[in-house]
C-alpha cells in the first residue's frame, strides 16, 4: 500500500544560504512543519565564488560553519543521522537538479533581497516550476523587511530616525518570537543520509575547500569563531557588556562592539534572538541596549533601502551626487593604493586599514573615518572604497556596506551633510586618545608620545629621532593636507550644493 502522507508534502528540500544554523530558522521550521521528510542542502555557488581570491576568510568561515551545521543535523538522530548535502556549482540549475533527484515536491529557503540574489531566485523559481516543484521563501535575516515599515503615505522611508520610530511602534512580541526549528518533534522529520536516493548520496558531505580551488586559513583572533557555538559565546560575552555599549562602542582600542556582525551576515545567529535581548533591556531604560538596538534597526533600514532602490548598487541614492567629478588617472590610483595599503601618513587611517588587511575586520567608527578620508580628503570615488571593503571584510554585507559608504560620501539617504568632513587627526585624538589602537597596528610609531602619535609630521625632530622615525622612510608623510583637501572637497561638491 502507498505510504500515507500526514503533511502537505511527502518530501521537501531545505536550501540553506545566509542562515547557517539549526535553531530559530524560519524556512527550516516551515519545511519540517509541512513535509513528512526534509533534506537539507547548501550550494557553493560558483557564480559568487568565481570572483574571490584563492584564500578568502569568508569562504573559510562558511565552510567551517557548514561543518558545524552538519554536526548539529547529525546530532538530532545519532543512531541514523541526517547529513547536510553540499553542491559545488551554479545555484541555477543546481538546486532544481538536486530537488528533482531527491524527488521533493517543494523547496524551502529564506529570502535574500540583494539584487543578484533576487535574480537568482527568480530563475530558480522558474526552473522548479518547470519541474513541477514549489518554491517557498520566508523572512529570516531581518525583523521587518521590504514594505513592512512604510510612511503614513505608504512609501518607503529614506530617513533613519522616522523609520526607527515606525519600526519600534510596529514591534510586537510576535515579530521577535523564535521558530522552534530544532525541537525534537520536528527534527524527527529530517531524512537520514542512508535513505537518500543513490543519485544524491555523493552530496552527503561538505565539499572540501581544495576541491573548490580554495585554501584553508586560520581566522584571525578578532573574536571570530565560526558556527552557532561561536555566535553563542560572543553573545554571552556581550550581554554582560551591553549596558556599556553606548559609552564604549566608538573606541577601537576598547572591547566595545558585540563582534557579531559576521554571524549576522551568515546567519549563524538569529536576528530575532539579538533583537529580543536588546529590546528587553531597552524597555527597562538601558541606554546601552537602546543604542545597540538602533544598530540592529539600521541593518533593517539599509536592507529595505536596497529592496526599494536597487539602483544604489553602483549609483548614488541621490542622483545629483553622480555628477561629482572624482579624481582620476595615475595620481588617483596612487592615492588609492596608499589608502588600501595603510600608507596615507595619517596614523588612525593607516592603523584602521592595517586592521582590515590583517584581520578582515574593521571597527565601525574607523569604517566611517577611512570612508570619509577616501572620498573627502583624497577626492576618490566612494565606489572604489566600497569595492575594497567588499573584497576584504569578513562581515561584508552588500546593503550595509553600500549604505555606510553612501552615508560617508553624503550621496545616500539620510547621509551626513556634504560639508561635514571628518578630521582624521581630531578623530584620532578623540577616539584613540592614548594611541593604543594605533600602536597595535603601527608598531613603528609605538615610541611616540600620546600627543605626537596622532600627527607625527607635527612632532619635534628630536622626538621623531628618539622614536626611531624618519618621515618618508619608516613612516610616510601625509599624502594630502587635510585643510587643503577640505577646501577642494567643498568645491568638488558644489555641483550638488543647490540640490541640498
Amino acid at each position: 500500500m502507498p505510504q500515507t502522507t500526514h503533511k502537505k508534502y511527502a518530501k521537501g528540500l531545505m536550501w540553506f544560504r545566509r542562515d547557517l544554523r539549526l535553531a530559530d530558522n524560519a524556512a527550516l521550521y516551515h519545511a519540517l512543519k509541512t513535509c513528512d521528510q526534509v533534506v537539507c542542502a547548501f550550494v557553493f555557488d560558483t557564480d559568487i565564488l568565481a570572483g574571490l581570491p584563492q584564500i578568502d576568510r569568508r569562504v573559510v568561515f562558511i565552510h567551517e560553519s557548514l561543518q558545524a551545521l552538519d554536526h548539529a543535523l547529525q546530532a538530532t538522530q545519532p543512531a541514523n543521522p541526517p547529513r547536510l548535502l553540499t553542491v559545488h556549482g551554479p545555484a541555477n540549475p543546481s538546486i532544481a537538479k538536486l530537488a528533482t533527484a531527491l524527488g521533493v515536491q517543494a523547496v524551502f529557503t529564506n529570502r535574500d533581497d540583494e539584487p543578484q540574489a533576487v535574480q537568482r531566485d527568480a530563475q530558480t523559481l522558474g526552473d522548479l516550476a518547470h519541474a513541477g516543484i514549489m518554491l517557498h521563501t520566508f523572512k529570516d535575516q531581518c525583523i521587518f523587511e521590504r514594505s513592512e515599515v512604510l510612511t503614513q503615505a505608504e512609501r518607503p522611508f529614506s530617513v533613519f530616525t522616522p523609520y526607527k520610530n515606525a519600526w519600534l511602534k510596529k514591534l510586537e512580541p510576535y515579530y521577535l518570537k523564535a521558530y522552534p526549528s530544532h525541537s525534537p518533534n520536528l527534527t524527527a522529520g529530517l531524512l537520514p543520509a542512508n535513505s537518500l536516493p543513490a543519485s544524491a548520496q555523493a552530496h552527503a558531505r561538505i565539499v572540501p575547500l581544495q576541491d573548490m580551488g580554495f585554501e584553508w586559513m586560520d581566522l584571525p583572533a578578532q573574536h571570530i569563531t565560526p558556527g552557532s557555538a561561536g555566535a553563542h559565546n560572543l553573545l554571552q560575552d556581550f550581554v554582560e557588556r551591553m549596558t556599556r555599549y553606548k559609552d564604549t562602542r566608538d573606541f577601537p582600542a576598547v572591547k566595545g562592539p558585540s563582534y557579531l556582525s559576521v554571524h549576522l551576515r551568515f546567519g549563524t545567529v538569529s536576528i530575532r534572538e539579538l533583537a529580543r535581548l536588546a529590546f528587553a533591556q531597552h524597555a527597562t531604560g538601558d541606554v546601552g541596549a537602546s543604542t545597540w538596538l538602533s544598530e540592529l534597526i539600521w541593518r533593517d533600514f539599509y536592507m529595505q533601502v536596497m529592496h526599494h532602490h536597487p539602483r544604489v548598487v553602483g549609483h548614488a541614492f541621490k542622483p545629483e551626487y553622480d555628477k561629482i567629478e572624482w579624481e582620476k588617472g595615475t595620481h588617483a590610483k596612487t592615492l588609492f593604493k596608499a589608502w588600501c595599503d595603510g600608507q596615507t601618513g595619517y596614523p588612525l587611517v593607516d592603523a584602521a586599514m592595517h586592521q582590515l588587511n590583517q584581520t578582515g575586520y574593521m571597527h565601525n567608527r574607523l569604517r566611517m573615518v577611512v570612508a570619509s578620508f577616501l572620498s573627502k580628503d583624497l577626492g576618490l570615488d566612494w565606489r572604489w572604497g566600497e569595492a575594497y571593503f567588499a573584497e576584504k571584510l569578513i562581515d561584508f554585507d552588500l546593503s550595509a556596506n553600500n549604505g555606510g559608504w553612501q552615508w560617508a560620501s553624503s550621496s545616500g539617504c539620510d547621509a551626513q551633510p556634504y560639508f561635514r568632513i571628518f578630521n582624521p587627526i581630531s578623530q584620532s585624538e578623540k577616539f584613540d586618545t592614548k594611541g593604543k589602537f594605533i600602536r597595535r597596528y603601527l608598531p613603528q610609531l609605538a615610541d611616540l608620545s600620546d600627543k605626537a602619535i596622532h600627527a607625527p609630521w607635527l612632532a619635534a625632530p628630536l622626538e621623531l629621532a628618539g622614536a626611531g622615525i624618519t618621515l618618508g622612510d619608516t613612516y610616510p608623510l601625509p599624502i594630502v593636507d587635510h585643510a587643503q583637501a577640505r577646501a577642494k572637497t567643498l568645491a568638488r561638491y558644489a555641483v550638488v550644493k543647490k540640490e541640498v
